[in-house]
């Protein structure tokens, strides 16, 4: 019987875990060099280097919107916890296609970083001038990262009703009656003054 609640929390421990991680791992890659842009003899330049910043720029906000709801998680209730996942899901989905965009279309990705670095705008004489592009690793594991953060999503949705209570401390503060035996009738008061006896004691 013991076993349910122990793997409850077990599951909430490691999927809260494995969101902070994974939204770490695709801020940190963010910040590396995604691509490498060769350009045609007679540009202004003969490579650009280009990093997430540039490439995949909405994923340090997916990232630290995933930073900030493993840590809600910690203290969410039953049904916060459900849309918590799903909204992890929806993080991991977008981080996930981030990466897609750039290994489909590595000559889109890097336009930013060209024009800043040769002068050159629009996406057909960005074209024309590159020659070749070359991926490294990082869009490859930020893919698999929002992968990888879709399924802790899913994890959370589908254990989160076996995940243990959060602190009482968290819980609302309920009013409750209190018990009418306790409290002094006011005419019992009345009557114990006037023979002499305090009726507090």
């Amino acid at each position: 019987m013991t076993s349910t609640p122990r793997s409850g929390k077990r599951s909430k421990y490691l999927l809260i875990l494995g969101s902070l991680a994974l939204s770490g791992m695709a801020l940190i890659a963010w910040t590396q060099t995604w691509l490498v842009v060769e350009l045609a003899p007679g540009s202004p330049a003969t490579t650009v280097t280009v990093d997430g910043v540039v490439a995949a720029p909405a994923i340090a906000a997916l990232a630290l919107a995933g930073l900030a709801l493993a840590a809600a998680l910690a203290i969410a209730g039953l049904l916060f916890r459900i849309i918590l996942g799903v909204l992890n899901i929806v993080l991991g989905g977008c981080i996930a296609l981030s990466g897609v965009l750039v290994l489909t279309g590595p000559v889109a990705s890097s336009e930013a970083a060209v024009t800043n670095a040769t002068g050159i705008a629009g996406s057909k004489s960005i074209a024309d001038l590159v020659s070749a592009t070359s991926l490294t690793p990082w869009p490859f594991i930020a893919l698999a990262t929002g992968i990888l953060l879709t399924l802790v999503g899913v994890g959370i949705v589908v254990t989160a009703r076996r995940w243990p209570s959060s602190s009482r401390k968290y819980s609302a503060v309920r009013m409750e009656p209190a018990d009418s035996d306790a409290m002094p009738d006011s005419v019992d008061s009345w009557d114990d003054l006037t023979r002499g006896d305090d009726p507090t004691r």
